[in-house]
């Protein structure tokens, strides 16, 4: 005996529903793919310069952030550009010296390896960052950024912590009296 249209579509929904529900992962790989493109565009927020944990930074309220450019850390013991040990730091301040050599013979090799300087870096010199430690003595400092001025890298940014100004801070004005 022939069952109604009724009947047959009740017992085709109920097998239906009957079995095990499936993912439809075609929109869960959409939301993934336009996640992924939203993270690519906007990397270009991150910090340019990693901090090292040996080193504390001095503090700035200034918000400007640096360049993507070669970098000299000067840690407690050593000098290190681009992560690779150049010079110690006793020795340098053992010299008389102004200038480091070992410093300034690794600037002129990463020199070498870079770009061939464009109209505008050649009036302002390449561009170094400069990371030390808070506690650095003047001197050590001052011989760093004279090695670098006399290495092709003039255009020179130390790195500092960036805090904000408090917005209730009054600048510090000088009070005269009369």
């Amino acid at each position: 005996m022939s069952s109604s249209l009724r009947a047959r579509r009740m017992a085709r929904n109920h097998r239906r529903l009957a079995q095990q529900p499936r993912l439809n992962l075609v929109a869960l790989m959409d939301i993934f793919t336009i996640l992924v493109l939203f993270l690519m565009v906007n990397n270009g927020d991150v910090e340019v310069l990693q901090a090292d944990r040996s080193l504390s930074l001095p503090e700035s309220v200034s918000e400007q952030k640096p360049e993507v450019a070669l970098t000299i850390k000067i840690t407690a013991s050593q000098i290190l550009v681009e992560g690779r040990a150049v010079a110690e730091v006793a020795t340098v301040l053992g010299q008389d010296e102004d200038s480091i050599q070992l410093l300034a013979e690794e600037l002129r090799q990463q020199a070498a390896r870079a770009a061939v300087l464009t109209g505008q870096e050649l009036q302002t010199g390449r561009t170094v960052n400069i990371m030390g430690d808070e506690g650095m003595p003047y001197k050590m400092l001052k011989r760093v950024m004279l090695t670098c001025a006399g290495s092709e890298y003039r255009d020179i940014s130390l790195a500092v912590d960036s805090n904000p100004p408090a917005p209730d801070s009054q600048p510090l004005l000088a009070a005269r009296s009369d």
